[in-house]
């Protein structure tokens, strides 16, 4: 098992030519990471490191860093999109549902995109039963909402040697956790073909602002250097450009004019095409049908 075991190699050189959705080769969708961290464990990830080496519990000021996101971080951005007319997607912790009845009514309400990301924050290794874990996220989302997710990320972008063959046998049209593409790929399954729609670490903002603790600025300027480089490819192929987000960083105020920056990039152009996840793995079934 040394080699990918899921997705075939290939050089992007090589894929066969694909036609342009709408005529349009940079595909662009906004995806909002909304997550629950519950109160009694640790955060994931801390903005303000614990004293003394010391892990207490309540963690008061990561967890009320993290809760600020969703307080006033994300209905910044619901608003931001509502006034742009611009479609998202949503990657759902489903306890959101419970924990945050007003929050996930919003993003119903607005028509976003949901793709399943678990329970809560917690990798699917740490559960003894995964299937079920994946089972009950899309059965809560789908009982609030209405329908059932059609795609899947998994919390830290985790799997287990299992988590592809799960999906497919659980009726998941697509996942987003294999970041290897600018362009879907189809995954090996025991169940069948599985679709890889394109996600990124490198626009994230954790990996920006969390990771490589880098100023406000970089994120846009890091936009703006990718763009450089799809101008060069895209009237030889489409790109599908990630604008990976979460509440409680990009929220900020301080950082929030940043994405404001970057909308505004993007609508400056007419090549693009602002869609969901659930559209470009649309699109490209009918491109690359299995």
């Amino acid at each position: 098992m040394g080699n990918n075991p899921r997705i075939p190699y290939l050089m992007s050189t090589e894929r066969p030519k694909l036609r342009p959705p709408q005529g349009k080769p940079l595909i662009v969708y906004i995806n909002i990471n909304v997550e629950y961290c519950p109160f009694d464990q640790l955060i994931p990830r801390k903005l303000l490191s614990t004293p003394h080496g010391l892990d207490p519990l309540p963690d008061i000021p990561n967890f009320t860093w993290f809760e600020y996101g969703l307080r006033c971080g994300m209905p910044r951005i619901i608003q931001l999109l509502e006034e742009r007319g611009l479609p998202a997607t949503v990657n759902l912790m489903s306890e959101i549902i419970t924990g945050y009845p007003a929050l996930a009514a919003a993003m119903r309400d607005a028509g976003w995109n949901v793709v399943a990301h678990g329970l809560i924050h917690r990798q699917v290794v740490a559960y003894d039963d995964e299937r079920a874990v994946i089972d009950k996220c899309l059965d809560d989302i789908e009982a609030f909402t209405g329908v059932r997710p059609r795609g899947w990320f998994g919390p830290g972008l985790a799997q287990t040697f299992d988590t592809p063959d799960h999906l497919a046998e659980a009726g998941i049209d697509y996942a987003m956790d294999w970041i290897l593409d600018d362009l879907p790929c189809w995954m090996e399954t025991k169940h069948g073909p599985l679709l890889n729609v394109p996600y990124t670490l490198e626009l994230s903002d954790v990996l920006v602002y969390s990771v490589e603790k880098l100023d406000g600025a970089d994120i846009l300027r890091r936009l703006e250097t990718t763009l450089e480089t799809f101008d060069r490819e895209l009237s030889d192929q489409p790109r599908v450009l990630t604008v990976p987000i979460h509440p409680h960083i990009i929220g900020v105020p301080h950082r929030f004019p940043f994405l404001i920056r970057m909308l505004d990039l993007l609508q400056a152009r007419d090549d693009v095409l602002f869609t969901t996840a659930d559209g470009i793995a649309d699109w490209y079934r009918a491109e690359d049908s299995r």
